[in-house]
């Protein structure tokens, strides 16, 4: 997965959900941190989409309590067939374990995304710019996930995804929160590489997502 062009995600915690997502996805995101046996699932998995495996720990939205376990387990999936890519929360690179994981995954050519998110508002532009400097100097793609509480917060994030993508840096970026919510089918028209969205609304792993057919039909009228 080399994320040049925008990749659709269906967020799965059952990867037996992936023939749902084929007709709109270009990828699965399989959140480990809520799957039970996650490896095994991840080593039984036959669907014709790639995965990007994020196992999201509790200090950053997701469900994973041990940090040396995760982290483990996300070194063992990055080095599996069907893992394109795997998310590594960029605290995880810079302060904790998480480049050894980045080390597994480049072993086998598996794309490295770095991650932030912040569930409680919209940094300034500068801090934003930092934030995605150091994700892409650290990774291929430099994710971040803000929350909106107004459309001006939107506008900082789509402009600093816009003046990224021009320099030629791939990242991700969406705010989330129902004032963020538009972004989501708005940012890859700025140059955001990697949408999210679950299969079925009542799935939905972050606030503001749509669901998969909803985000893909936004997606292609905008283009």
């Amino acid at each position: 997965m080399n994320f040049e062009e925008l990749v659709l995600a269906a967020s799965l915690t059952d990867l037996d959900a992936e023939p749902e997502a084929r007709d709109h996805a270009d990828a699965v995101e399989f959140r480990m941190d809520l799957a039970d046996d996650p490896l095994a699932a991840l080593d039984d998995y036959d669907g014709d989409l790639p995965v990007l495996a994020t196992n999201r720990a509790a200090w950053e939205g997701g469900e994973a309590e041990d940090d040396d376990a995760r982290l483990a387990d996300l070194a063992e999936a990055a080095e599996l067939a069907c893992v394109g890519a795997v998310d590594i929360e960029l605290q995880s690179l810079t302060e904790g374990d998480g480049e050894r994981v980045a080390e597994r995954a480049r072993r086998t050519d598996t794309t490295v995304v770095a991650s932030v998110h912040d569930f409680e508002r919209t940094p300034p532009k500068s801090e934003l710019r930092d934030l995605l400097e150091t994700a892409t100097d650290r990774a291929d793609v430099g994710k971040l996930a803000v929350t909106a509480r107004n459309r001006s917060d939107v506008l900082d994030l789509l402009s600093v995804t816009h003046e990224f993508s021009e320099a030629g840096a791939r990242v991700a970026t969406m705010a989330m929160g129902e004032a963020g919510r538009h972004s989501r089918a708005v940012a890859p028209l700025y140059g955001s590489k990697i949408g999210y969205a679950p299969v079925r609304p009542e799935e939905a792993t972050a606030p503001g997502q749509y669901d998969l057919a909803t985000l893909a039909e936004l997606v292609d009228d905008l283009k």
